[in-house]
């Protein structure tokens, strides 16, 4: 026993069917977005971090450690050495941050192929 339906009526399931897949590509969009700024918070913690460790390790360290340097050697060149390896550690911590940053990627590319699927399926022809 077959169902007869109006035009209308199938035109109207469509539409309702349109808006599902449209609302259900924007949950998946957030959901990867969401993902991706969570991402991109961590990598600016990791940035931050590196850069507070950066200043306070040459704050308290340097003048210590250049202090202990001077009693063998003269003290413009107890600080140098101890600012170049400081500067190593620095350029270390902000070389982890910034490949982790690399790594965020904004577009939701799951979302843009489903897209894509459906905007081919919805081209092709019905018979």
């Amino acid at each position: 026993m077959t169902e007869d339906r109006s035009v209308s009526d199938v035109v109207q399931d469509i539409l309702r069917n349109l808006q599902e897949m449209v609302r259900s590509e924007i949950r998946l969009a957030k959901v990867e977005i969401r993902g991706e700024v969570n991402q991109a918070v961590s990598s600016g913690a990791w940035l931050a971090a590196g850069g507070v460790a950066a200043m306070s390790a040459s704050i308290f360290l340097l003048w210590a450690l250049a202090y202990a340097l001077a009693t063998r050697m003269p003290m413009w060149a107890a600080t140098l050495i101890v600012a170049l390896v400081m500067v190593a550690a620095a350029a270390a911590l902000i070389m982890n941050g910034i490949r982790r940053v690399k790594r965020v990627h904004p577009i939701p590319e799951r979302t843009l192929e489903s897209v894509k699927e459906n905007l081919a399926w919805m081209k092709q022809p019905t018979k």
